[in-house]
């Protein structure tokens, strides 16, 4: 039987809610009647993880399991990294401080994937700094590390990801319907299938309006310099996009083919739910840029030395072969292994998914500890 633990702790950097709550909230799960002496932590950039879908099965597996969430949960549009990184440490603190943890696991799933690199890169070698203006944070200075490391179904950086789903026939940022015909990607007279030279074509352009967006905000940031502002929100349309959705036959898998997080891909590009839907200009330095931002996985993911663990799901949507590679070549670990599921990215399917993979978690850190 599992027991779960709420854990509400302050944050080294802002006050307790005036509602009551506390910044960094989570829950622990863990096997009755035990104090485990391993367990993983998870966080995501936005995402809840307190009842994480893995949690109940690895504490069944007697390990502990701290779903984590920073203030920033259900908060992209503020997010900033080193700020998310200080109140990870709070949470792999409480692990070895108070629940008497001696071995702690970072679980990056999804997109947590490269935040919890980041998160180890920092603890190891600090080199994460204050964005566009930003005052450094002294809690990110002495992080303690993790003592192994987990990559599932994770999207590689942030940045990487967002450019990666970008619809980039966009000609008008402010006007969701504009379009560039030569690289609309629902056009049927390009596509699918997808010639290799559309291909390079769509990709570069995805690339060139990333770059576009960190053009405008950092010229709006030096526009509102001496003004009573010091951010400003704007959105972002069409992001459900990246080829390997609509054709299939890029990047063969065993996923849905025509399918995404949210469904038919020409209906979610058109819809309001997406990736950076809202955020801040420093957010967007932050998090999603490519020139700026430290959320990029290599530089974090070639400081991780604890031994890794990187488990690709086959049938995910989103979440492709190369992009499982990608970040296991670039752990610098010497003791690190690939594996692969055959799921969706949330383990839901096929039935059994969540048990097979809490195994070989489960199995790969047995060998470890």
């Amino acid at each position: 039987m599992t027991v779960k633990e709420f854990v509400g702790l302050s944050s080294p950097l802002v006050g307790r809610a005036g509602a009551g709550g506390h910044p960094c909230q989570g829950i622990y799960h863990r096997p009755e009647g035990r104090r485990p002496t391993v367990a993983f932590i998870a966080a995501h950039y936005n995402i809840d993880f307190s009842e994480h879908y893995l949690a109940s099965y690895l504490a069944e597996r007697g390990y502990g399991f701290l779903g984590w969430n920073t203030r920033f949960r259900g908060a992209e549009p503020y997010f900033l990294l080193d700020h998310a990184l200080a109140e990870i440490g709070v949470g792999v603190r409480w692990l070895r401080e108070q629940a008497g943890v001696e071995t702690v696991v970072l679980l990056g799933n999804s997109g947590g994937g490269s935040l919890m690199a980041a998160y180890q890169s920092q603890a190891v070698s600090p080199n994460v700094l204050p964005v566009a203006g930003g005052r450094p944070v002294a809690a990110i200075e002495d992080l303690p590390a993790g003592d192994l490391f987990v990559a599932l179904a994770a999207h590689s950086g942030r940045p990487e990801v967002l450019t990666a789903w970008m619809d980039p026939s966009v000609t008008d940022e402010r006007d969701a319907l504009s379009v560039d015909p030569a690289l609309d990607p629902f056009d049927p007279g390009n596509g699918p299938p997808y010639s290799a030279e559309f291909q390079r074509r769509y990709r570069a352009a995805q690339v060139a309006r990333n770059e576009r967006i960190t053009d405008w905000a950092l010229e709006r940031l030096e526009a509102l310099k001496g003004t009573r502002a010091r951010d400003q929100l704007f959105s972002l349309c069409r992001t459900w996009a990246d080829l390997r959705m609509i054709d299939p036959s890029i990047e063969p898998s065993d996923r849905r083919p025509n399918w995404c997080y949210q469904g038919e891909p020409v209906r979610a590009n058109y819809g309001v739910f997406g990736l950076g839907t809202v955020s801040s200009l420093r957010t967007w330095l932050s998090m999603w840029s490519l020139r700026t931002s430290q959320c990029v996985a290599g530089p974090h993911l070639a400081r991780i030395t604890v031994p890794s663990l990187v488990v690709h799901a086959t049938a995910d949507a989103c979440v492709y072969d190369s992009d499982a590679r990608s970040v296991f070549d670039q752990l610098g670990a010497a003791d690190k292994r690939l594996e692969f599921i055959r799921a969706d990215h949330y383990l839901e399917e096929p039935g059994g998914a969540r048990a097979e993979g809490a195994d070989l978690l489960a199995a790969w850190v047995s060998e470890r500890v």
